[in-house]
Protein backbone atom coordinates (compact mmCIF):
# COMPACT_ATOMS: atom_id res chain seq x y z
CA UNK A 1 0.00 0.00 0.00
CA UNK A 2 1.70 3.50 -1.17
CA UNK A 3 0.33 6.39 0.71
CA UNK A 4 0.72 10.34 0.50
CA UNK A 5 -0.03 12.70 2.91
CA UNK A 6 -0.03 16.30 1.89
CA UNK A 7 -1.70 18.61 4.25
CA UNK A 8 -0.93 22.51 2.84
CA UNK A 9 -3.56 24.38 0.93
CA UNK A 10 -2.37 24.38 -2.53
CA UNK A 11 -1.10 20.53 -2.39
CA UNK A 12 -2.67 17.44 -3.91
CA UNK A 13 -5.20 15.59 -2.69
CA UNK A 14 -3.58 12.63 -0.54
CA UNK A 15 -4.11 9.33 -1.99
CA UNK A 16 -4.03 5.59 -0.96
CA UNK A 17 -3.07 2.88 -3.75
CA UNK A 18 -4.73 -0.38 -2.27
CA UNK A 19 -2.12 -2.48 -4.98
CA UNK A 20 0.08 -1.80 -7.99
CA UNK A 21 -1.56 -0.42 -11.39
CA UNK A 22 -5.07 0.12 -9.58
CA UNK A 23 -7.56 -0.05 -12.39
CA UNK A 24 -10.82 1.55 -10.09
CA UNK A 25 -10.36 4.93 -8.09
CA UNK A 26 -12.74 6.59 -5.30
CA UNK A 27 -13.04 10.13 -5.06
CA UNK A 28 -13.64 10.67 -1.60
CA UNK A 29 -14.88 14.11 -0.27
CA UNK A 30 -14.45 15.72 3.48
CA UNK A 31 -17.25 16.83 5.66
CA UNK A 32 -17.19 20.62 6.56
CA UNK A 33 -13.81 21.46 8.73
CA UNK A 34 -12.12 18.59 7.97
CA UNK A 35 -9.63 17.70 5.29
CA UNK A 36 -8.81 15.16 3.26
CA UNK A 37 -7.10 13.39 6.02
CA UNK A 38 -9.90 12.65 7.57
CA UNK A 39 -11.24 9.63 6.03
CA UNK A 40 -7.67 8.21 4.73
CA UNK A 41 -6.86 5.71 7.67
CA UNK A 42 -10.37 3.61 7.30
CA UNK A 43 -9.16 2.38 3.53
CA UNK A 44 -7.38 -0.25 5.29
CA UNK A 45 -10.48 -1.38 7.35
CA UNK A 46 -12.70 -1.77 4.26
CA UNK A 47 -11.46 -5.67 4.08
CA UNK A 48 -10.75 -5.05 0.57
CA UNK A 49 -9.29 -8.35 -1.19
CA UNK A 50 -5.92 -8.24 -1.41
CA UNK A 51 -6.09 -8.44 -5.49
CA UNK A 52 -8.11 -5.72 -5.56
CA UNK A 53 -6.42 -2.48 -6.89
CA UNK A 54 -7.90 0.83 -5.86
CA UNK A 55 -6.79 4.30 -5.75
CA UNK A 56 -8.13 6.40 -3.05
CA UNK A 57 -8.30 10.15 -3.58
CA UNK A 58 -8.75 12.37 -0.86
CA UNK A 59 -8.99 16.18 -2.06
CA UNK A 60 -8.90 18.78 0.61
CA UNK A 61 -11.38 21.80 0.31
CA UNK A 62 -10.64 24.94 -0.36
CA UNK A 63 -10.61 27.39 3.40
CA UNK A 64 -13.67 29.66 3.21
CA UNK A 65 -15.96 31.76 5.12
CA UNK A 66 -18.81 29.75 6.69
CA UNK A 67 -21.89 31.79 7.52
CA UNK A 68 -23.78 29.46 9.53
CA UNK A 69 -20.53 29.79 11.70
CA UNK A 70 -20.43 33.08 11.85
CA UNK A 71 -18.05 33.60 9.34
CA UNK A 72 -15.03 31.13 10.88
CA UNK A 73 -13.13 30.66 7.80
CA UNK A 74 -12.69 26.68 7.36
CA UNK A 75 -11.98 24.04 4.75
CA UNK A 76 -15.71 24.11 2.68
CA UNK A 77 -16.86 22.79 -0.32
CA UNK A 78 -19.74 25.74 -0.24
CA UNK A 79 -20.90 28.26 1.65
CA UNK A 80 -23.67 27.18 4.33
CA UNK A 81 -25.67 30.34 5.15
CA UNK A 82 -28.29 28.78 7.61
CA UNK A 83 -29.06 25.57 9.27
CA UNK A 84 -32.58 23.97 9.76
CA UNK A 85 -33.14 20.39 11.44
CA UNK A 86 -34.95 19.73 7.68
CA UNK A 87 -33.14 22.11 5.65
CA UNK A 88 -30.33 23.78 4.37
CA UNK A 89 -29.76 27.17 2.96
CA UNK A 90 -26.24 27.08 0.99
CA UNK A 91 -24.45 29.04 -1.73
CA UNK A 92 -25.34 26.78 -5.23
CA UNK A 93 -22.24 29.23 -6.80
CA UNK A 94 -19.75 27.70 -4.25
CA UNK A 95 -21.99 24.02 -4.65
CA UNK A 96 -21.00 24.66 -8.18
CA UNK A 97 -17.61 25.15 -8.32
CA UNK A 98 -16.95 22.32 -6.42
CA UNK A 99 -18.84 19.71 -8.91
CA UNK A 100 -16.26 21.81 -11.25
CA UNK A 101 -13.36 20.44 -9.54
CA UNK A 102 -14.32 17.09 -8.84
CA UNK A 103 -15.55 17.04 -12.53
CA UNK A 104 -11.42 18.27 -13.56
CA UNK A 105 -10.52 15.56 -10.38
CA UNK A 106 -12.41 12.42 -12.67
CA UNK A 107 -10.50 14.02 -15.95
CA UNK A 108 -7.61 13.87 -13.85
CA UNK A 109 -8.29 10.39 -13.15
CA UNK A 110 -8.55 9.53 -16.94
CA UNK A 111 -5.21 10.79 -17.87
CA UNK A 112 -3.87 8.66 -15.49
CA UNK A 113 -5.90 5.83 -17.25
CA UNK A 114 -8.51 5.24 -15.39
CA UNK A 115 -11.89 6.33 -17.34
CA UNK A 116 -14.79 7.86 -15.49
CA UNK A 117 -16.89 4.26 -15.63
CA UNK A 118 -14.76 2.93 -13.27
CA UNK A 119 -14.57 6.24 -11.00
CA UNK A 120 -16.34 5.93 -7.70
CA UNK A 121 -17.92 9.30 -5.87
CA UNK A 122 -17.77 9.44 -2.25
CA UNK A 123 -18.64 12.02 0.06
CA UNK A 124 -19.52 12.38 4.29
CA UNK A 125 -21.94 15.12 5.22
CA UNK A 126 -21.27 18.35 2.80
CA UNK A 127 -18.99 16.43 1.02
CA UNK A 128 -21.41 13.92 0.47
CA UNK A 129 -23.66 16.87 -0.95
CA UNK A 130 -21.25 17.63 -3.59
CA UNK A 131 -21.03 13.73 -4.71
CA UNK A 132 -24.74 13.61 -4.78
CA UNK A 133 -25.03 15.96 -7.20
CA UNK A 134 -21.32 15.43 -9.18
CA UNK A 135 -22.15 12.22 -9.93
CA UNK A 136 -26.40 12.20 -10.40
CA UNK A 137 -25.38 15.42 -12.57
CA UNK A 138 -21.89 14.13 -14.59
CA UNK A 139 -22.43 13.14 -18.82
CA UNK A 140 -20.18 10.56 -18.40
CA UNK A 141 -20.86 6.90 -16.90
CA UNK A 142 -19.80 6.72 -13.31
CA UNK A 143 -19.22 3.25 -11.36
CA UNK A 144 -20.92 4.16 -8.10
CA UNK A 145 -21.56 6.94 -5.41
CA UNK A 146 -21.70 6.36 -1.99
CA UNK A 147 -22.88 8.84 0.76
CA UNK A 148 -22.63 9.04 3.66
CA UNK A 149 -24.62 10.70 7.09
CA UNK A 150 -25.61 13.34 3.53
CA UNK A 151 -28.11 15.33 2.27
CA UNK A 152 -29.23 17.21 -0.95
CA UNK A 153 -29.13 20.82 -0.52
CA UNK A 154 -30.83 21.41 -3.80
CA UNK A 155 -32.93 19.37 -5.93
CA UNK A 156 -33.50 21.66 -8.39
CA UNK A 157 -29.34 21.65 -9.28
CA UNK A 158 -29.47 17.59 -9.30
CA UNK A 159 -33.34 17.75 -11.33
CA UNK A 160 -32.41 20.48 -14.22
CA UNK A 161 -29.39 18.60 -14.78
CA UNK A 162 -29.80 14.83 -14.19
CA UNK A 163 -27.60 12.89 -16.52
CA UNK A 164 -29.00 10.04 -18.58
CA UNK A 165 -25.54 8.49 -18.11
CA UNK A 166 -25.78 8.10 -14.35
CA UNK A 167 -30.09 7.50 -14.06
CA UNK A 168 -28.64 3.79 -13.09
CA UNK A 169 -25.61 4.10 -10.83
CA UNK A 170 -24.89 2.24 -7.95
CA UNK A 171 -25.72 4.27 -4.84
CA UNK A 172 -24.76 3.16 -1.22
CA UNK A 173 -26.61 6.20 1.20
CA UNK A 174 -26.33 5.28 4.74
CA UNK A 175 -27.18 7.53 7.88
CA UNK A 176 -26.72 7.43 11.56
CA UNK A 177 -30.24 7.26 13.55
CA UNK A 178 -28.65 10.23 16.42
CA UNK A 179 -27.69 12.48 13.92
CA UNK A 180 -28.20 15.80 15.52
CA UNK A 181 -25.58 17.61 12.85
CA UNK A 182 -27.41 16.52 9.30
CA UNK A 183 -31.07 15.09 10.67
CA UNK A 184 -31.78 11.24 9.60
CA UNK A 185 -35.25 13.51 8.27
CA UNK A 186 -32.45 15.12 5.60
CA UNK A 187 -30.84 11.89 4.38
CA UNK A 188 -34.49 10.58 4.47
CA UNK A 189 -35.30 13.48 2.00
CA UNK A 190 -31.80 12.64 -0.35
CA UNK A 191 -33.40 8.96 -0.59
CA UNK A 192 -36.73 9.69 -1.58
CA UNK A 193 -35.41 12.38 -4.40
CA UNK A 194 -32.92 9.52 -6.15
CA UNK A 195 -36.30 6.71 -5.46
CA UNK A 196 -38.77 9.25 -7.43
CA UNK A 197 -36.03 9.88 -10.07
CA UNK A 198 -36.07 5.84 -10.62
CA UNK A 199 -32.33 4.99 -8.48
CA UNK A 200 -32.60 2.08 -6.51
CA UNK A 201 -30.26 3.09 -3.48
CA UNK A 202 -29.10 0.97 -1.10
CA UNK A 203 -30.09 2.25 2.30
CA UNK A 204 -28.11 1.72 5.40
CA UNK A 205 -29.23 3.34 8.99
CA UNK A 206 -26.67 2.74 11.87
CA UNK A 207 -27.00 3.64 15.86
CA UNK A 208 -24.68 6.07 15.75
CA UNK A 209 -24.25 10.17 15.79
CA UNK A 210 -22.65 12.38 13.11
CA UNK A 211 -19.98 9.85 12.21
CA UNK A 212 -19.19 6.59 10.85
CA UNK A 213 -19.16 3.17 12.52
CA UNK A 214 -17.25 -0.09 12.01
CA UNK A 215 -20.42 -2.16 10.59
CA UNK A 216 -20.69 0.79 8.24
CA UNK A 217 -17.16 0.62 7.26
CA UNK A 218 -17.83 -3.27 6.67
CA UNK A 219 -20.77 -2.21 4.38
CA UNK A 220 -19.13 0.13 2.49
CA UNK A 221 -16.17 -2.12 1.58
CA UNK A 222 -18.76 -4.87 0.48
CA UNK A 223 -20.89 -2.72 -1.78
CA UNK A 224 -17.26 -1.68 -2.99
CA UNK A 225 -16.44 -5.15 -3.81
CA UNK A 226 -20.08 -5.64 -5.10
CA UNK A 227 -19.52 -2.39 -7.35
CA UNK A 228 -16.23 -3.74 -9.40
CA UNK A 229 -17.41 -7.57 -9.61
CA UNK A 230 -20.54 -6.58 -11.14
CA UNK A 231 -18.94 -3.90 -13.48
CA UNK A 232 -16.36 -7.02 -14.94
Amino acid sequence: MTEHTPFTTDTPPIEIETGPNPQWSVIWMHGLGADGSDFAPIVPELGLPAGLALRFVFPHAPFRPVTCNGGYVMRAWYDIISLAPNARQIDEAGLLESRAFVRHLIEREAARGIPSERVILAGFSQGGAVAYLSALTHPTPLAGLMALSSYIPSARLITDDLAEANRQIPVFAAHGTHDDVVSLELGEQALALLQALGLEPEWRTYAMPHSVCMAEIADIGGWLKRVVADAR
